[in-house]
């Protein structure tokens, strides 16, 4: 087979040098076979017999697939949709609305400026206390002195940053002051297109790919006045925190991994080398790196943030969202990205907004049993964080997940959407260039894809259709409900359904290392959870902790 590079703007298959004619004698009846083993089934000879010759016209078919162009952007022509039937667009709350706080002063050591909130760093900025060239230097230096222990950046944007920040000083300067991210520098997972830098995927056979376009999400903080200074590891093909260079850091504990696979924006915003990131989740890829490395990491509702120019692992799972200091933080930027992309099928018009009634009156829910079960640190904080609660006044019911569902089959909805990406990655032989090959690895993960059945995946999404209506039965009657991050089916379901959760800090672990909790909300119910979140983050201290040995 010849050798090819797949995905540089389009997919050409016609180079691949496959001969249906040469093929179609080696597929025997005996190969149907042993087929029946991992499907379940037992044919008669008289079944198999009459079958050879359909399964070999289909096999012809599945060849002359891969003689036509696909552009990495093309959703497949079914679109997920995570509305249970009946389901009612929320209408329009309170705006969101951040406050640019008056009377910041610059700290005598600029270094404390690396953990300060967006609303402290604009209030600097719009006060012209500190220019966005000198703020974006400050990341830029933190960049070339600490990477080298994290392994969180995979390509420093320096040029474009700097272009940037003087035309948000110039636009300032003149007031044409654009909002609260004006001059803010910010890092994005590279799984994210910026066009003329590599976006590598993380993943050795595309080090060197360069994609032509921007990504959406970046064009739209662009648009706010945001300085790009980097892009930040993700792990190979969104999996884990190993890609190519090496293993990102946890900057509380370098022997420890930052968790993947928007490992990089996790790492690096911890450590306080940028402000906020972007990162995406499938199956827990912002959740998890917000929760080892001590941020805080909003994933919103399927289809409410545009995946133009991200990659694709699973079309219908997959969600863009930022990592920050705090949940006010992760409001601002989910506030500039959000909206409806009309080259990304998923996403709506459906406004983002807060609600309108008191904390104390919102009807919360927490799984007591998932809690009660977990003995370790992480258990012991999140029972410490629902006292928090019950001291605001919250009163809380609890709730239990439901159990009849075949939970495990539900894994292969994403595997076999990543195998449809990937397929020319793996017919090339190129998925073996990449770095972990063990049986957890994405590679063999992309290789098992391929003995997926169609009739099984399309089984899991009916059986994944009526996983949506029963939970949003169940949460409907909830603004919040309250999860352990690390247990629980909840991450899983979550992410199913596409339901919006944010994972907070909520202190230490016997090594010092960050613990955390998850809030869960109503599908586009993000401004209750950030709502709930800040209400928490303002009567503790744990989104201001940060890894002692990046602070100077």
């Amino acid at each position: 087979m010849k050798k090819i590079y797949p995905l540089l703007g389009l997919i050409s298959l016609a180079s691949l040098t496959i001969s249906c004619k040469s093929e179609e004698h080696t597929f025997r009846k005996k190969d149907i076979k042993s087929s029946e083993k991992l499907i379940g089934l037992d044919f008669s000879k008289e079944n198999i017999q009459s079958m050879h010759g359909y399964l070999e016209r289909n096999k012809r078919g599945y060849d002359s697939l891969r003689a036509y162009e696909v552009s990495n952007e093309t959703f497949p022509a079914v679109t997920f949709d995570p509305h249970p039937l009946g389901f009612q667009l929320p209408e329009a709350g309170l705006a969101p609305s951040f406050e640019i706080p008056e009377g910041i002063e610059l700290p005598e050591n600029l270094q404390e400026l690396a953990f300060y909130p967006i609303p402290k760093l604009a209030s600097l900025l719009k006060s012209k206390q500190i220019s966005s060239v000198e703020l974006t230097k400050l990341f830029i230096d933190r960049i070339k002195k600490y990477d080298g222990k994290l392994e969180s950046v995979i390509t420093l944007t320096e040029d474009l940053a700097m272009q940037q920040a003087q035309k948000a000083d110039q636009e300032i300067a003149a007031g044409q002051y654009r909002g609260i991210l004006h001059g803010i520098p910010y890092g994005v997972k590279d799984l994210m297109a910026v066009a003329d830098y590599p976006t590598t995927w993380g993943a050795e056979p595309y080090k060197d790919q360069m994609i032509d376009y921007t990504a959406t999400v970046v064009q739209k903080l662009e648009e706010q006045g945001a300085v790009l200074i980097a892009k930040l590891v993700s792990g190979s093909l969104a999996r884990g925190d190993v890609w190519f260079g090496g293993k990102t850091k946890n900057p509380w504990d370098l022997t420890q991994g930052a968790s993947g696979s928007s490992a990089g924006s996790g790492s690096a915003t911890s450590a306080g080398l940028v402000p906020f990131a972007l990162g995406t989740e499938t199956l827990g890829s912002i959740t998890s790196p917000a929760t080892r490395n001590g941020v805080t990491g909003l994933r919103p509702t399927y289809g409410r943030v545009s995946r133009y120019g991200v990659m694709s692992l699973s079309w219908s799972m997959d969600k863009i969202g930022p990592l920050a200091r705090n949940a006010e933080d992760c409001a601002i930027v989910l506030e500039a990205i959000y909206g409806k992309d009309w080259q990304d099928p998923s996403t709506n018009e459906v406004p983002f907004s807060f609600p309108t009634k008191d904390i104390k009156d919102f009807k919360v829910a927490y799984l007591k049993q998932d809690i009660e079960s977990d003995s370790s640190e992480f258990g012991k904080n999140t029972w410490e964080s629902l006292q928090v609660f019950q001291e605001m006044g919250v009163e809380m019911d609890s709730l239990e997940l439901p159990e009849n569902f075949p939970y495990s089959a539900f894994d292969i909805i994403l595997r076999a959407e990543a195998g449809a990406f990937f397929d020319v990655l793996v017919r090339s032989g190129e998925v073996d260039e990449m770095v972990e090959q063990h049986g957890g690895s994405r590679a063999v993960s992309l290789r098992q894809a391929r003995f997926i059945p169609a009739v099984e995946y399309l089984q899991a999404n009916r059986q994944r259709r009526q996983l949506i209506e029963e939970v949003n039965k169940l949460f409907q009657e909830y603004d919040v409900i309250i999860a352990p991050t690390n247990r629980s089916r909840q991450l899983l379901l979550t992410n199913l359904t596409g339901h919006p959760v944010i994972s907070i800090p909520n202190g230490l672990d016997e090594n010092n290392r960050p613990t955390s909790f998850t809030l869960i909300g109503n599908l586009y119910g993000e401004g209750a959870l950030v709502a709930f979140a800040k209400a928490y983050q303002d009567l503790t201290e744990f989104d201001e902790m940060h890894p002692p040995d990046f602070v100077d």
